[in-house]
């Protein structure tokens, strides 16, 4: 639970060279892939040393990459804005550039960015890591949730450098500010489809965080539900310093997983599961509030990361001054990628 972490030690196609394409489709359809396409990164002919365990591959990530991408995204990106376009561009780009098969998913009121690389053994199995790329309007969004995309690209990037036994999403969900509209659309699709969805790793603000006692606040009843959770916040003095992690409980397993990468590195981390069942619940209704809750609701697994919003900050939509990068924890947001990263890839089946 609120634990410190303890260091040990479009349809698809692709062109006549085998190359992956970016494409555009209207609704379409999450099947997976027939081919991986290329990866972008140069290589020697020489095993690539992150690509030997899962803790490799995450020890790897690049915290420059990581910051630059977020200095681009963290501008005003309202649907049908230039910079929203910009940020949908940069996630195509990024995608088809790293050898994903690149879909545009227009599903009529917005797009979402979705990038396939093909699973060796099982590839009807699907691990699906997303963050929402739009925002509101005249406030910048750097941790809500250029923080989430960035890290998304960060390990779209780590992932691209294997194979793996299960296929990948890497997604750039639209529209998740006016209703998790995008996300909804993605696993309708999925439904219709009868994809096999492993688990959604969901990242909504992942970058900020606070030492001050008394600086993190809990929704209404939480105590209730979740005594142990609580009775170690307020232990920490209800220090807003962790990444909630909140699982449905068929995600448990990579939760449990994810909580482990989280103690290597020593993130401080609050494990937080649902009880089975009850994910849909009204009574959950704080911790339904981002795109993993369409996830939960068809019944595929997700584990949604999160610094708990306006639980602990109070620019969330800029409500008490500017949501800019400068207020944000890079460091934070660096070590909850590179757990993600671990964590993807164990449930990838590295």
């Amino acid at each position: 639970m609120w634990a410190d972490g303890r260091e040990s030690d479009d349809a698809d196609r692709l062109d006549d060279r085998g190359e992956a394409t970016t494409t555009t489709t209207t609704g379409g359809t999450t099947a997976t892939p027939t081919s991986t396409g290329t990866t972008a990164e140069p290589t020697t002919g020489e095993p690539d040393p992150c690509a030997a365990s899962p803790q490799a591959l995450a020890d790897c990530i690049d915290p420059a990459a990581y910051a630059e991408d977020l200095q681009f995204i963290a501008d005003v990106r309202t649907p049908g804005t230039p910079h929203w376009q910009a940020v949908q561009d940069l996630c195509a780009d990024r995608l088809s550039e790293l050898g994903y098969q690149v879909v545009l998913m227009d599903y009529g009121t917005g797009v979402n960015v979705v990038g396939r690389r093909l699973g060796k053994t099982t590839p009807e199995q699907i691990v699906v890591v997303a963050a929402h790329y739009d925002h509101i309007s005249d406030c910048r969004g750097a941790d809500d949730n250029a923080s989430g995309v960035a890290a998304t690209l960060e390990i779209a990037r780590l992932l691209a450098k294997t194979e793996f036994d299960r296929t990948v999403h890497v997604a750039c969900w639209d529209e998740e500010e006016d209703g998790l509209i995008g996300s909804e659309a993605y696993v309708a699709a999925a439904k219709a489809a009868g994809d096999d969805i492993v688990v959604n790793f969901n990242f909504d603000m992942i970058a900020f965080t606070s030492a001050a006692e008394d600086s993190q606040t809990v929704p209404v009843g939480f105590e209730l539900v979740f005594p142990e959770a609580y009775a170690e916040l307020e232990a920490n003095q209800f220090r807003g310093d962790f990444i909630a992690v909140m699982s449905s409980a068929k995600a448990n397993a990579h939760a449990a997983a994810y909580a482990a990468a989280a103690d290597r590195i020593g993130l401080r981390r609050a494990l937080i599961e649902l009880p089975g069942g009850q994910e849909t619940s009204d009574l959950f209704a704080d911790l339904r509030r981002s795109d993993h809750a369409p996830f939960w609701d068809a019944g595929y697994p997700a584990v949604f990361l999160t610094d708990t919003s306006e639980f602990r900050y109070a620019n969330y939509h800029c409500m008490a001054g500017p949501d800019e990068v400068a207020n944000l924890d890079l460091d934070f947001a660096a070590a909850v990628t590179r757990a993600t990263v671990e964590a993807s890839a164990v449930a990838l089946g590295m």
